[in-house]
């Protein structure tokens, strides 16, 4: 099995689709390397992978907009093709395992992450859950001795 990982920024917003019965969030992501040429001159070279997340648990959706940072894992695959005008290309895709949210989101967005299971979690939220004392811990104060470990 080969795996890929990608921290990049949306190119644009997620489209939720339905592929034969089954839900599909389709995004590309933008990854740019900087590096200097044989003159010492800086230069950026931007990677963009087109990816594909098979899923029913779509509550992710909303929160992928353009320009989102975000971190992907999945399968790749590479796509060759003609263009209209004759020349060939190829495209870089991905299966995707798992997305998480990072930084850098547009104002008025949350952050949060979901893997291939469904499983989500809210990271942008300033408040968090105490299942020892059933309490909810906003900005408070409160000693942390419970490790879930």
């Amino acid at each position: 099995m080969i795996k890929l990982q990608v921290i990049g920024n949306l190119g644009k917003d997620a489209l939720v689709n339905n592929v034969n019965g089954k839900t599909v969030i389709n995004f590309n992501v933008a990854h740019t390397e900087r590096y200097k040429d044989a003159q010492g001159n800086q230069k950026d070279r931007t990677t963009w992978v087109d990816c594909s997340y098979w899923t029913d648990r779509t509550a992710v959706a909303p929160y992928l907009k353009k320009g989102t940072q975000v971190y992907v894992e999945g399968t790749p695959d590479v796509r060759s093709y003609t263009t209209a005008d004759g020349r060939n290309g190829a495209s870089l895709t991905l299966r995707i395992v798992s997305v998480q949210l990072l930084g850098a989101k547009p104002a008025g967005t949350g952050g949060g992450s979901t893997d291939a299971s469904g499983n989500s979690s809210d990271t942008n939220s300033g408040n968090s859950y105490s299942p020892s004392t059933g309490t909810s811990n906003g900005n408070e104060d409160a000693p942390v001795d419970d490790l879930p470990f």
